[in-house]
């Protein structure tokens, strides 16, 4: 933003917003004369800000940087929307003057004297803008950012899994040793328990074939 005496930059107090926790922006005034000159920054929310310095002078072809700290707010704008306002004051001075020279009287509307006003709103700006994803992924036809999403999560399960599985490897094979060994009693008593019922058909058979045989 340009005028007569100064140019600001930039045009707009543009505070990255978080509750409960200060926030800052910075505006650079360069001087496009070729004199001294005074400014002054007022704001219609003194309370809610801080700014350093508020007043001072800027040199010949030269640039001063303001920086606005804006206080801890505990609740948030409907719409993230700020009506406050700043107004920076800007006058001619005598050569040689410095920050402790400058008076309210010296912005004072008189006929004559030039005393140029610009008018700075306030924007806010989400302080961690979330990232970016396409719309149509909520349609399911860009399904690419569930699947990142998803793939931390798959691969650190197979991380886990592979890991429980090679870190006690005598405690599996032990398990191993076990089963197998289970396996094999349990075939044994299977082919034992068949032998044994073979036997007793058999005893059957001959039991019956001795009664029916003429004594």
């Amino acid at each position: 933003m340009t005028g007569d005496l100064l140019n600001i930059q930039p045009s707009e107090l543009k505070f990255p917003f978080e509750l409960r926790k200060q926030s800052s922006c910075s505006m650079v005034l360069t001087n496009k004369t070729d004199k001294y000159v005074a400014f002054k920054v007022k704001t219609t929310n003194p309370k809610k800000y801080c700014v350093r310095p508020n007043s001072g002078i800027v040199l010949p072809g030269s640039s001063c940087n303001v920086t606005v700290t804006m206080q801890a707010q505990k609740e948030t704008p409907p719409d993230m929307q700020c009506k406050d306002k700043f107004l920076l004051q800007s006058v001619v001075a005598q050569d040689g003057v410095t920050a402790k020279d400058i008076t309210p009287e010296m912005f004072n509307r008189e006929e004559g004297k030039l005393v140029e006003e610009i008018k700075l709103r306030v924007v806010y700006i989400p302080a961690n803008p979330p990232s970016p994803v396409p719309e149509e992924s909520e349609e399911g036809s860009s399904p690419r950012a569930s699947v990142h999403e998803n793939g931390n999560w798959d691969a650190s399960l197979l991380s886990a899994v592979s890991r429980s599985l090679e870190e006690p490897k005598e405690k599996s094979s032990e398990a191993w040793t076990i089963i197998s060994k289970l396996t094999e009693e349990k075939t044994s008593a299977l082919q034992q328990n068949q032998k044994l019922h073979q036997e007793l058909i058999i005893s059957l058979r001959l039991l019956i074939a001795s009664h029916l045989l003429p004594h």
